[in-house]
């Protein structure tokens, strides 16, 4: 408890080398909460600002926190190829509405497939709403575990990614659903 008697929320951070680049992991009490991709330093520390000024707490670096623990180790078990589902509690508390009820059918598509913005629209029963879909994925504040990178356009093309084109053709084709690159 602070000094006001409030419960503190307490935010933890790490940056974790990985084959797709520095990845920056964030969790709090509830879970995993932020997964940033390309965390150099300037990527790092604003998100590290974002994620102060939006939960009120200065993040605290802590790679061997327990609440960071688990979550480091199915982020590299799952980009090794050797995890396909992540078993982590998840704080859904920067994201609301329909971005989060996108995100939330999201996280049920399993390893190794894909869906279409407009598929994934119907399931969440707005029809019609692909465009919204796509800016939901935008929003991911936890990309790879909770998987965006496997929605892709109707017409059979990739689609955008946050974390870059080149990004998302490896992690798909991590999971099987396109070839290994050549080069």
């Amino acid at each position: 408890m602070d000094s006001h008697g409030q419960y503190e929320q307490r935010v933890a951070w790490a940056v974790v080398g990985t084959d797709i680049g520095p990845l920056l992991l964030a969790a709090t009490g509830e879970g995993l909460v932020n997964v940033v991709f390309h965390a150099t330093d300037a990527v790092r520390d604003r998100a590290l600002e974002r994620l102060a000024a939006r939960l009120g707490t200065e993040p605290v670096e802590a790679p061997g926190s327990p609440l960071l623990a688990e979550a480091i180790r199915q982020v590299r078990a799952y980009l090794a190829g050797e995890r396909h589902d992540f078993e982590l509690p998840l704080d859904w508390s920067l994201i609301s509405g329909f971005n989060r009820q996108v995100l939330r059918e999201l996280a049920a598509v399993p390893y190794g497939t894909v869906v279409g913005y407009g598929d994934l629209a119907g399931r969440v029963g707005q029809p019609g709403a692909a465009q919204a879909v796509g800016a939901a994925m935008g929003a991911n504040p936890l990309p790879v575990v909770v998987p965006c990178h496997r929605v892709v356009e109707r017409d059979g093309g990739i689609g955008g990614f946050g974390g870059g084109l080149e990004t998302k053709r490896k992690l798909l084709a991590l999971e099987g659903v396109l070839p290994e690159p050549l080069f």
